[in-house]
């Protein structure tokens, strides 16, 4: 969400209802990650395996997570593999792979380990980053391969629906651009190690709020976040690596479906009024 707080006003600019969604999202995509069975040839006629599907945005805990349990190891397993796992990261990431993660589904096996699926995953991200593709954005001036897979995990994390991701991300290059904060609040969310959160202007004992104390506060703090704030899947690196060209700098979700981007201020602010009312009014506003 994205919450536009200029000093002439401090209305809050944001798609309302968002929190609610990624709730639910959270628990569709907790069930898709279950090891389920995959049948694979093999010379002997069928032999049962299994297979790990990874969700477009979880968070690098949720993989470790979801890992620990296909293989049956004690919770925190995974996340201990990862600095001797020989992850294929760039100096950027500083040993973290969130990001790096590849949503995507794995084959496991009687080899399998966590280590070797963490590497997969990596090294699936790294194919999809990596290239003539990536040099031949229009922001490649602007912006690396790290701190474009940054721009992909927030347009992941914000963006309702794939339509969106391509504007959502040139809101960010546009803000960028023109040294305006981000004010996202996934940013927040993922700061706060939170799913979901009702950003306010205020804190309570400075853990809440547009004004939290941490790096990934993009209220405060000018510019990208350190890291990705999710795993991004191949769409909302698309949208990172080529966004469509457009002056947008506000959004905001009036209702299911209907993502209103501008960068007028004003209308935003008739945008955001529109939406309050359908939320006051118990109708869902956001998605």
């Amino acid at each position: 969400m994205l919450n536009e707080i200029p000093q002439r006003s401090a209305m809050r600019l944001t798609r309302r209802g968002r929190a609610s969604l990624i709730a639910m999202g959270v628990l569709v995509a907790a069930a898709a990650a279950v090891a389920v069975p995959l049948l694979l040839p093999d010379d002997g006629g069928v032999k049962k395996s299994q297979a790990l599907t990874v969700p477009e945005g979880w968070r690098a805990g949720q993989v470790y997570e979801a890992l620990d349990k296909a293989f049956g190891v004690p919770a925190g397993t995974t996340k201990k593999a990862v600095p001797k796992a020989g992850l294929k990261l760039p100096g950027d990431a500083g040993g973290n792979p969130e990001g790096y993660l590849f949503p995507a589904t794995y084959p496991l096996d009687d080899k399998s380990t966590p280590a070797g699926l963490l590497s997969s995953m990596v090294n699936t991200a790294n194919k999809k980053l990596n290239g003539s593709q990536v040099t031949a954005g229009a922001d490649r001036d602007t912006v690396n391969p790290y701190q474009t897979l940054t721009i992909a995990s927030i347009v992941e994390a914000e963006a309702a629906t794939k339509e969106d991701m391509g504007k959502m991300a040139r809101v960010i290059y546009n803000r960028l651009d023109r040294g305006m904060p981000l004010q996202m609040d996934s940013t927040i969310k993922f700061g706060l190690n939170r799913a979901t959160l009702t950003t306010t202007t205020t804190t309570t004992k400075g853990t809440k709020g547009t004004s939290a104390e941490n790096p990934y506060n993009t209220y405060v703090r000018m510019g990208l976040p350190p890291t990705p704030i999710a795993n991004p899947g191949a769409e909302a690196m698309k949208a990172a690596i080529s966004p469509p060209q457009g002056d947008w700098l506000y959004f905001v979700t009036v209702k299911p479906g209907d993502t209103r981007f501008t960068a007028d201020f004003d209308e935003q602010q008739k945008n955001v009024a529109e939406s309050n009312k359908l939320r006051t009014s118990g109708k869902p506003s956001s998605a």
